[in-house]
């Protein structure tokens, strides 16, 4: 007795793991070729030469452009095992273009679950998924504020903000990623910690981060508050182990998470006095208490000095007449005597900010300096104003300085 049995005869499999070469030929270029110097079947003894045509309605028929001329042939079915198309994950079998399943197998339809198995059933993971609704901080001081830590092991990473707020992203190993030290970045892809982020800011009040991950380290999200929060969103799938791991060690996670940000994020920390903790630092006679502070980068060389000239928008030679603590950040009032370089105008009296813990570059009252800051103005330009940062030039002034400066401006257009 014949027994039959059911479902598909015969199962293809994809066997090739890594990307053929760059310069290695496609195989459906090869097989158009095969028909170069012959006529067409049928047709008169013109012969012609082909190349792939990827318009035509099955991408799985052997469609070849005679090269010079405005028409295309089917020679049948490509072979089994050509690419659906150039930007197609699909491969042709039998003349249909079919799918491989995460198992491999072209047309199973099988996919990876949430935790990153293939064919589970999101059994192995837990769903993590709620909403940051610090509000905006009555005192009105612009800074970073912590949103959340993704841990590591995390998979489909999603982020979304609707406001004129500007969400950052940053890692222990990379420091600031996305929108970090008040510079806004481009909607685009960015890679950290083994996985690809891909952030987008659809309009001045949408913007969200994505990631499929697994991320092989920390991940933090941050919000530079410009209004209201009216809540961010964020969710993403946590091993099992991963996420009882992070339960039972919480406390530890905390102090991790305390540490890491202190290290990198310049945002006021209150004090049950209501006072920020670096004003009431010199408050307690400790006005420089920055234990985790590194020495302030020194800049020395031509090099150096031409690099941050052309880069800059301005070029500077100022008198500092005095200084304001606000948050974690520094303004100084800035005499300006004299400009070798400027973008933007610039008046004889300015404000230039300092926004990190560490006051780098220290800047003392009744000095003269060159400085190179830069502009900086916030997505929605609602904050304008002329930035220092931890790398920026800044050296007292001399003759000499002087001279080397005035020099540049030569040497910078001339190397543009």
């Amino acid at each position: 007795m014949e027994v039959t049995c059911t479902g598909q005869k015969q199962q293809y499999k994809l066997c090739q793991s890594t990307l053929c070469p760059a310069d290695s030929v496609p195989f459906r270029n090869v097989q158009c070729t095969l028909y170069n110097n012959r006529p067409i079947p049928g047709s008169s003894h013109q012969i012609y030469h082909w190349v792939p045509f990827y318009g035509a309605p099955n991408p799985c028929h052997l469609n070849c452009l005679a090269v010079g001329y405005n028409f295309y042939y089917s020679f049948g079915r490509a072979l089994d095992g050509t690419s659906c198309g150039p930007h197609s994950d699909g491969t042709c079998i039998n003349g249909q273009c079919l799918m491989a399943g995460c198992d491999g197998i072209l047309g199973s339809g099988v996919t990876n679950d949430s935790c990153g198995n293939c064919g589970g059933q999101n059994n192995s993971c837990v769903h993590i998924h709620d909403v940051f609704r610090l509000p905006y901080p009555s005192t009105g001081i612009f800074g970073y504020k912590n949103v959340t830590r993704i841990p590591a092991g995390a998979t489909h990473i999603k982020v979304t903000d609707r406001s004129r707020n500007i969400l950052a992203l940053m890692s222990p190993s990379k420091g600031y990623v996305i929108n970090g030290n008040w510079a806004m970045s481009r909607s685009g892809v960015y890679k950290v910690a083994g996985t690809e982020v891909h952030y987008t800011r659809v309009t001045a009040s949408h913007e969200f981060l994505e990631a499929l991950g697994p991320t092989d380290e920390d991940l933090y999200v941050l919000v530079l508050f410009q209004e209201q929060n009216p809540g961010i969103e964020y969710e993403y799938w946590l091993p099992k182990d991963n996420y009882y791991n992070m339960q039972r060690d919480s406390q530890a996670t905390h102090k991790a998470v305390d540490f890491v940000l202190e290290a990198w994020v310049r945002t006021p920390t209150s004090t049950s006095a209501g006072d920020t903790a670096k004003e009431q630092s010199k408050k307690n006679n400790h006005p420089n208490d920055q234990t985790d502070c590194q020495q302030c980068m020194q800049f020395k060389g031509r090099s150096q000095r031409k690099k941050h000239y052309c880069q800059s928008d301005f070029v500077i030679r100022g008198k500092i007449l005095g200084q304001k603590t606000i948050g974690q950040e520094t303004r100084y009032d800035i005499h300006i005597k004299h400009v070798y370089k400027n973008k933007f105008p610039l008046v004889h009296r300015e404000y230039i900010w300092v926004s990190n813990k560490c006051d780098c570059p220290k800047l003392k009252d009744h000095k003269e300096y060159i400085m190179m800051p830069s502009r900086h103005v916030n997505y929605e330009h609602t904050l304008n104003r002329i930035l220092l940062t931890i790398n920026s030039y800044v050296r007292r002034w001399s003759q000499h300085e002087d001279y080397q400066v005035e020099r540049l401006s030569r040497s910078c257009r001339t190397s543009s």
